[in-house]
């Protein structure tokens, strides 16, 4: 049985994970528009995904802006967590097809450890899936 503390850790990480990426990522790919979202959805070519790169992209964005808000809120927190792991999975593909190495692939790293966490754990008990 997990204590009050680390509830209110798990709280505090969902918050702020939750609002740099809506601030910093979802919503600027999503104001990118069609130009922007083809652009984003071209690195699927990466792993092989030649088609639909602006459906892709929009994806992305979408993901990160509306997966991290349920995440913030504590509902859906595994589907939403699983689907933001994956979408950061491909960023530190992308980064390291691109010679970035580990420095360069290093934020997207640490989002998709954390999105794979609670996607295992699950939001804690200050959640709207736990009420």
């Amino acid at each position: 049985m997990r204590n009050s503390k680390t509830d209110i850790g798990l709280l505090i990480i969902r918050v702020v994970i939750g609002t740099t990426m809506i601030a910093f990522h979802g919503i600027p790919k999503l104001m990118g528009g069609v130009e922007g979202w083809t652009k984003i959805g071209q690195s699927m070519q990466t792993i092989g995904i030649n088609f639909l790169p602006t459906m892709w992209g929009f994806s992305a964005g979408f993901t990160e802006t509306v997966g991290s808000f349920l995440l913030i809120l504590g509902l859906w927190t595994r589907p939403a967590s699983w689907l933001l792991a994956f979408t950061m999975l491909i960023a530190v593909v992308v980064h390291l097809s691109k010679g970035d190495g580990l420095s360069g692939a290093s934020h997207a790293i640490e989002f998709l450890s954390v999105y794979v966490t609670f996607a295992i754990m699950g939001p804690g008990r200050l959640s709207v899936d736990k009420k």
